[in-house]
C-alpha cells in the first residue's frame, strides 16, 4: 500500500486525508497528512458538538492555508456531513456503508467491523481512490441561502411555541380567563400586545369597552359577535386568586415573556417574506410548490432537502437513509428476515427528517392515497409516527423520481400507476 501511495501524485491543493467512523458515543478519526501520507494519526472525539468544533478548529489552524482536507465518511451519517459541509476547508466524500463493507472485506476476510480500522480504511480510500469517488458538492448560493432561512424560521417558530407555552402555564396560575379571551392562542401579535399592556384581570377590567374595542380592531379582530363575547368575558370574570404574592411575580413574568414574543413575531414574518421571495425565483420551484399539503412553509424546505445537484443521490435509498426516514433493520442470530427487528433511524440531520416527516403528515389530509396508506399502517397496529414515516417513505421515492427527471408530481398519473399495479391505495378517489 505504501508504494502505491508514494507513486500517486498529490495535488498541491490537498493538505490531508481524513477518515471518520461515526458512532453514538464517539468518533474515530484517522488523518494522513499529504506531506507524509504513510503516517496515520488516530484520534477519538466525543460525540458532542463542542468536541467536534474543537477538532475542526485544530484542523483549520493546522491546514487552513495549505489546501483542502478531504474527508471520507459513511453517507448514512448525515448529521456529521451537514456539520462539516459548513466549512470550506473540507471536501466531503460520503460513501454508502455497503461500499465500506466491501472495501473492508478486501483486507479482512472476516468482514468484522471495528471503529478504528474502519476510520483508517476510509482515510486510505479517499487518499488512494478519490478519482473514483464523488465529492459532495455544495448547492448554489440561492439554495444554500434558502436552506439557511428555512432552518432559521423553524428555530424562531420553535421559540415562539416555547414562549407561548410558558405564558399559558403562568396565566393558568392567576389569570386563566386571558386564555379564553385569546381563544387559547398565545402565538399572535394580539396576544402579545394584550399581555404586554395588561397582565392581570384587575388591570384589564379597568379599561373602558371603547378602548378595548379599538384595541381589537387595531389587531384585525373586527367580528362584532367575537368582540361582544370578549367584552362580556372581561366584565363578568372573577379572579382565580387575590393573593398578591402569587399575582405580582407571575404578572411580571408574563410581561417579560409577552415582550419577548412581541419582539420575535416581526422576525418570523421577515423570515417568511424572504423565503417566499427566494423560493419564488428558484428554478426548481415548479417541482414542489403544488404538492398536496406542502404549502408556503414546507415546499421550500422540501426543495432544499433535495438540493440542486442531481448527482448527489444515486438512488432514492440514499436520501431515505440520510434523512432518517428509512428504518434500521437489525438482523442477528435467529432474528433474520421477517423476524429482524426494525427501529427508527436516529443518526440523521434532525431538521431534514423533520421536514420530510411534517410533509408526510400534512399530505395525509390532502392526498387520498397517502390517507389510505396511513390508515392501512394504523390498521396493522402501527403508531401514528410510524404510519406517517411509511407515508413519507413512499413520498420520498416519488419525489426523488420527479426531482431526478425534473418532472412535477402528477396525482392523476400516479393514481393510474397504482391502478395498474393493483394497489389497495388505488381504491381511493384521485
Amino acid at each position: 500500500m505504501n508504494e502505491s501511495v508514494s507513486e500517486q501524485p498529490l495535488s498541491p491543493k490537498v493538505a490531508a486525508f481524513v477518515g471518520i467512523d461515526w458512532a453514538d458515543q464517539k468518533h474515530d478519526v484517522v488523518l494522513r497528512s499529504a506531506g507524509d501520507p504513510a503516517k496515520a494519526e488516530h484520534q477519538v472525539i466525543k460525540s458532542e458538538i463542542n468536541a467536534l468544533n474543537d477538532w475542526i478548529a485544530q484542523i483549520q489552524e493546522r491546514f487552513g492555508t495549505k489546501g483542502k482536507v478531504l474527508v471520507c465518511l459513511e453517507q448514512s451519517r448525515g448529521a456529521l456531513i451537514y456539520q462539516l459541509m459548513a466549512y470550506e476547508l473540507f471536501e466531503l466524500y460520503p460513501i454508502n456503508p455497503s461500499q465500506l463493507a466491501n472495501y473492508r472485506k478486501t483486507f479482512f476476510s472476516s468482514g468484522a467491523k471495528d471503529d478504528r480500522p474502519d476510520a483508517d480504511l476510509l482515510s486510505e480510500l479517499v487518499m488512494c481512490h478519490r478519482d473514483r469517488l464523488k465529492a459532495w458538492k455544495p448547492d448554489d448560493q440561492l439554495t444554500r441561502e434558502l436552506a439557511s432561512l428555512n432552518e432559521g424560521r423553524r428555530n424562531a417558530v420553535n421559540r415562539r411555541t416555547e414562549l407561548a407555552n410558558e405564558i399559558k402555564s403562568q396565566l393558568k396560575l392567576y389569570f386563566p380567563v386571558a386564555l379564553q379571551i385569546l381563544e387559547n392562542d398565545i402565538t399572535t401579535a394580539l396576544a402579545a400586545d394584550l399581555l404586554v399592556q395588561w397582565q392581570t384581570l384587575a388591570e384589564l377590567q379597568k379599561v373602558s369597552p371603547g378602548k378595548l374595542r379599538k384595541f381589537f380592531y387595531g389587531h384585525n379582530s373586527r367580528q362584532e359577535k367575537k368582540i361582544l363575547e370578549r367584552l362580556a368575558l372581561i366584565k363578568e370574570a372573577k379572579p382565580l386568586t387575590t393573593d398578591v404574592a402569587i399575582i405580582r411575580p407571575n404578572a411580571l413574568r408574563v410581561k417579560l415573556l409577552a415582550q419577548q414574543l412581541k419582539s420575535l413575531l416581526p422576525f418570523i414574518a421577515e423570515y417568511e417574506r424572504r423565503i417566499a421571495e427566494l423560493f419564488g425565483s428558484h428554478p426548481d420551484r415548479f417541482l414542489f410548490d403544488n404538492l398536496p399539503g406542502a404549502g408556503p412553509a414546507l415546499a421550500p424546505r422540501l426543495l432544499t432537502a433535495f438540493g440542486t445537484d442531481r448527482d448527489r443521490f444515486e438512488v432514492a435509498g440514499d436520501l431515505l437513509n440520510l434523512s432518517g426516514i428509512a428504518p434500521v433493520r437489525i438482523a442477528s442470530g435467529k432474528k433474520t428476515g421477517k423476524s429482524a427487528s426494525v427501529h427508527c433511524r436516529r443518526a440523521c440531520p434532525k431538521f431534514l427528517r423533520q421536514s420530510f416527516h411534517e410533509f408526510g403528515e400534512c399530505s395525509i389530509r390532502y392526498c387520498p392515497w397517502a390517507q389510505a396508506c396511513y390508515q392501512a399502517q394504523r390498521g396493522r397496529g402501527k403508531g401514528h409516527h410510524a404510519a406517517v414515516r411509511a407515508v413519507t417513505f413512499k413520498w420520498i421515492r416519488i419525489l426523488f423520481a420527479c426531482w431526478k427527471q425534473r418532472t412535477p408530481y402528477d396525482p392523476q398519473r400516479y393514481f393510474q400507476a397504482l391502478q395498474t399495479r393493483g394497489s389497495d391505495y388505488a381504491q381511493t378517489t384521485a
